[in-house]
Formats: structure tokens, C-alpha cells, sequence
């Protein structure tokens, strides 16, 4: 704690690469748990861009049950959101490039927040590609576009949500890679780092001037080839070293 605590205070550019561990402190259910959603093979295959495009009203339903329950709707930003947040006020460049959907870092304030999986509270029109937010995803069963084309009629085109599908490439990598390589410091929080390519990132860290900390309440395959490990919640370790 006392090293860590050292290198954020030297630090002046932080890469932060957030994972799951991050949510289920807020109460947000891990999808990769055993009783998690992706238990159900057959939710995590209509999770795709093929089934989307084949059947997007039956995707929508299961869309909502995947993604939209209370616990995702009700959950409110953590201590661990809150400290990191609470680090960018103090002069320091924080990035965040996270792995989340639930959009708990800009809640907590933190304004320079890359979604690497997109966001469970934005839909888009795969056509005329009008935005629309959680509120109109949430009032409709399946959520049209109800934007009018050049001929003045409805696009009424069935909306594609915002979160990053099977199937489809993860948003900022590259950009991430280039963050951590000009870092001072990299800091892992609550990623077993598991799912790729997000789990290849640390290496690029090794590549640069960064010193590297993983914090997460499991060991992870990469403990051994960080330069600092912190076992434990996030909302506990975070707050007390910032």
C-alpha cells in the first residue's frame, strides 16, 4: 500500500484499465461468474451481431434480460469509482479504458472514460445513426428509430444498442496500448484478465517508462509479470492508497 501510494504521488499520467470487479462491488453481477449470465449458453449466443441482424425483435428481449436488470439500473458508483474520480481532481491525467457497460466512472466524475465495450445506456440507428439514450431504450419492448429520413417518412429502423456484441471488435484498443506506453503509471483494478484482446494490454505497459499495479480481489495469471500486486476490493485498496 505504502509503494503504491508512492508511485500515484510521483505519477503525473495514469492509465487506468478497469474490469468487472469494479461493477460487482456496486452490485452488478459478474456475466462470467458461474451463476452469471453467460451460465445460459444460449443468452450468450444470441449476444452476437448475427442474431441481431437476424432477429432483432427476439434480441431485444433478451438483450434487456442480459443487460438492463436492476441490479445494473439501480447500481450507483463505488468507493473504488469515487477515489479514481476523486484522483483526476487533484491535477493528475487519469484515462480510464474500461471493460464495463454500466457507465459508473462518468457517474463518479471521472471525464476521460473510454468504454472499450461500449454502454448499456446509448442505442443508435444502424441507418440514419440518431442516438437515443436508457430512457427511451427502457419505454420501448423493441426500440425504433423514430427519426424522419430526406423523404420525410419514419426511418423506423429496429435500433442496434451501443454495447459492444460478440462478434464485433473492442473500441480504443489501439489507443489504450499508446496510453499505458506513455504512462507513469498503469494501474489494473478488478480485471482477472481473462478476456481479450483487453487482457493483452499490460504488455504494452512493459514497453514504456510505466510502472505497472494490478489490484483485484483473485489472483490473476498475470500476477507475476506486474511490477505490484494488491489483493483485495477495490473500494477498500483504492480509497485508502489515493
Amino acid at each position: 500500500m505504502t509503494t503504491l501510494r508512492e508511485w500515484v504521488n510521483q505519477s503525473h499520467t495514469i492509465t487506468v484499465l478497469s474490469g468487472a470487479g469494479m461493477s460487482t462491488e456496486s452490485g452488478i453481477p459478474d456475466f462470467r461468474s458461474p451463476n452469471g449470465v453467460w451460465a445460459d449458453e444460449q443468452l450468450m449466443d444470441a449476444m452476437s451481431d448475427v442474431y441481431l441482424e437476424s432477429s432483432p425483435e427476439d434480441f431485444w428481449v433478451k438483450y434487456k434480460f442480459a443487460f438492463l436488470g436492476d441490479g445494473l439500473l439501480q447500481a450507483q458508483p463505488n468507493a473504488a469509482h469515487l477515489a479514481l474520480a476523486w484522483l483526476e481532481e487533484q491535477g493528475k491525467k487519469v484515462s480510464v479504458y474500461t471493460q464495463n457497460v454500466d457507465g459508473l466512472h462518468q457517474k463518479a466524475g471521472s471525464r476521460h472514460v473510454y468504454e472499450m465495450h461500449g454502454s448499456v445506456r446509448k442505442a443508435r440507428c444502424p441507418v440514419c445513426h440518431r442516438s437515443y439514450g436508457l430512457d427511451y431504450i427502457l419505454a420501448e419492448e423493441v426500440p425504433y428509430c423514430r427519426a424522419y429520413d430526406v423523404k420525410g417518412t419514419d426511418c423506423n429502423h429496429i435500433l442496434h444498442p451501443d454495447t459492444v456484441l460478440f462478434g464485433q471488435e473492442v473500441r480504443h484498443f489501439q489507443q489504450a496500448a499508446f496510453s499505458m506506453m506513455e504512462s507513469d503509471l498503469v494501474l489494473i483494478v478488478g480485471s482477472s484478465l481473462t478476456v481479450y484482446p483487453a487482457a493483452d494490454l499490460p504488455r504494452f505497459a512493459k514497453q514504456g517508462r510505466a510502472k505497472v499495479a494490478l489490484v483485484n480481489l483473485e489472483p490473476t495469471d498475470l500476477d507475476g509479470s506486474v511490477d505490484l500486486v494488491l489483493h483485495g476490493k477495490a473500494g477498500e485498496i483504492l480509497p485508502d492508497v489515493l
